[in-house]
């Protein structure tokens, strides 16, 4: 019997030593935030048809969380889209939903004369998002986009964050094609996952 408890404690000890060794290697992954939203970039092209054509068939509105083309027939119709495109003066621009009488807490922010992929946080400050006038598009430039507020994975409430940026715009057929990404991180204005 003593020689069996022996050997049992004897057995044991390596196992002690590899558990405390596996909990010591484990104990710092469990410093990650356990809140942190785990997300991979996924940059997707969309067009988009001016307000001013006379189809109203075409989609010239635009979801920026979904990725979600919308029809509108009056700009006022439906709360369910982050800007659409018109044309102003023979020119394309953007047009918050606040700007044709849609509440919503969607906004506009350019940032001329950089690349897409420099362009890695939203701004914090609300004041600068345009929200109640048409913002007019530039080849060359990025505009940050605050969403509307929507429900997020946990039910709250959230605006979400991307950035958008023109690739070609035709004035005169009313057209914009663009590349687009979003967080699905909810009230986060960082715009590249965690790590990046």
């Amino acid at each position: 019997m003593n020689s069996d408890s022996s050997t049992r404690r004897a057995l044991g000890r390596p196992l002690l030593v590899a558990a405390l060794l596996l909990l010591v290697v484990a104990l710092p992954a469990c410093g990650d935030d356990p809140f942190l939203f785990r997300w991979t970039e996924n940059p997707r092209e969309a067009l988009l048809y001016s307000l001013d054509r006379d189809e109203r068939n075409r989609p010239t509105a635009f979801g920026m969380l979904n990725g979600e083309r919308v029809i509108l027939e009056n700009p006022a119709t439906s709360g369910r889209w982050d800007f659409a495109l018109d044309t102003r003066n023979g020119a394309l621009v953007l047009l918050p939903p606040r700007s044709v009488g849609v509440q919503s807490r969607a906004g506009i922010v350019e940032f001329p004369d950089v690349r897409f992929d420099e362009v890695r946080e939203a701004p914090s400050d609300t004041a600068v998002y345009v929200t109640r006038e048409p913002v007019p598009l530039r080849m060359g430039s990025i505009y940050v986009v605050r969403t509307r507020e929507q429900q997020g994975s946990f039910g709250q409430v959230c605006v979400f964050y991307g950035k958008m940026q023109p690739l070609e715009m035709d004035p005169v057929a009313g057209t914009l094609l663009f590349r687009y990404d979003t967080s699905p991180d909810c009230n986060n204005p960082r715009l590249v996952p965690p790590g990046s």
